[in-house]
């Protein structure tokens, strides 16, 4: 799944992706950045 990385400033594939509840009880998902290992989320549901 791809996610945008706030650091490097660009779409990038998701690596170790999984799926989360977030504090207010919206689904998430999470995940970390394959080039600089910044944490990446996008919200909504996940696809699989």
């Amino acid at each position: 799944m791809q996610a945008y990385c706030m650091k490097c400033r660009a779409k990038r594939e998701m690596k170790n992706a999984k799926a989360i509840t977030m504090k207010n009880g919206k689904p998430a998902t999470q995940g970390v950045c394959p080039e600089c290992g910044t944490k990446m989320f996008r919200i909504g549901k996940s696809k699989k």
